[in-house]
């Protein structure tokens, strides 16, 4: 068994720990390192795959992207509600997977229900597509073209080799 299983959880863990404290006293920090530890040491077996990470800078940019599109479909969402309600175009959209790793199919499943406004709501038994439910989509072909551009692509950059 590895000592430490997954080197990049760590450091995270220990981070969500000191945010979710909101300390940096000697202690928080101490027993974040701990739990950053332990835990992914203690769930290892339960982990499918090692996590390889192909390229950091992309994450960071998706990272980034994603948290910009979280703020930006909350504003849209927002005045979609508050504005016209009854001019909604609610739509089930069928996207096209060409990632075929579980970790990358679930952080993109995840991405999209952390947008506002979407939410995934079935991958297919062959795994090759991805039902998505859009609150507002007059033009279904360009979200699905942006979900594919945005999100999926980098994905396939990172946890995929090409």
């Amino acid at each position: 068994m590895k000592r430490l299983p997954h080197p990049l959880l760590t450091p995270i863990l220990a981070a969500i720990w000191l945010l979710l404290n909101n300390s940096l006293a000697p202690g928080h920090i101490a027993l974040g390192l701990l739990l950053g530890w332990a835990i992914p040491l203690f769930t290892a077996r339960f982990w499918p795959q090692t996590v390889r990470i192909r390229k950091p800078l992309t994450l960071l940019r998706f990272l980034a992207v994603v948290l910009l599109d979280i703020v930006l479909a909350n504003l849209v969402v927002a005045r979609l509600i508050l504005g016209r309600p009854q001019a909604l175009c609610p739509a089930f959209l069928v996207v096209p997977l060409r990632l075929k790793s579980d970790l990358a199919i679930g952080l993109l499943a995840n991405t999209i229900c952390l947008t506002p406004g979407t939410v995934s709501a079935r991958l297919s038994p062959d795994r090759d597509f991805l039902l998505v439910h859009a609150l507002h989509a007059p033009d279904g072909d360009a979200l699905i073209a942006a979900i594919k551009q945005r999100y999926e692509a980098p994905l396939k950059e990172v946890f995929e080799a090409c």
